[in-house]
């Protein structure tokens, strides 16, 4: 037990960091999909709203699951810090260095500032994702209201 819990605390945050990396790289690379995507969009090509919105929403939900998800996955790295640095303080046999536990507890937020640091643009580039996809339908709807209009 004593040796899965040393590799834990050896490898915790490289884990978690390397969790919210990769939690980010996804959300840049669907970012840039989904703002090409928008910048080449004819929304005068699709007959039907419904068919509009399945291909203006593709995404957007991953994007926005990292959003929400980023700090909880900082918190949960921060959390597990915490646990193995008090657990290495119980077996340390009373000799309790306080400069030693601050700066375990320092070093173990870094995960959650991580995470924020990740869901912050997550949230921005959602929000201004589903403005457009909200302009898109908006121009979709003018659009077929005067082919209406002229029949």
């Amino acid at each position: 037990m004593s040796d899965l819990l040393d590799i834990l605390q050896h490898h915790i945050d490289y884990i978690i960091l390397g969790l919210l990396l990769l939690m980010s790289f996804i959300m840049v690379w669907f970012v840039i999909e989904r703002f090409l995507f928008f910048k080449k969009v004819k929304v005068s090509a699709y007959s039907n709203i419904h068919q509009l919105d399945i291909d203006l929403n593709r995404h957007l939900t991953i994007i926005s699951t990292i959003g929400s998800n980023a700090p909880y996955v900082g918190l949960l790295g921060t959390v597990i810090s915490i646990l193995l640095t008090f657990y290495a303080l119980g077996n340390s046999g009373g000799d309790i260095d306080a400069s030693a536990i601050m700066l375990h507890l320092s070093l173990a937020l870094k995960a959650t500032a991580v995470g924020i640091i990740v869901a912050i643009p997550s949230m921005v580039f959602y929000n201004a994702l589903s403005r457009k996809v909200e302009v898109n339908r908006l121009k979709w709807k003018a659009l077929n209201s005067q082919k209406n209009i002229g029949e």
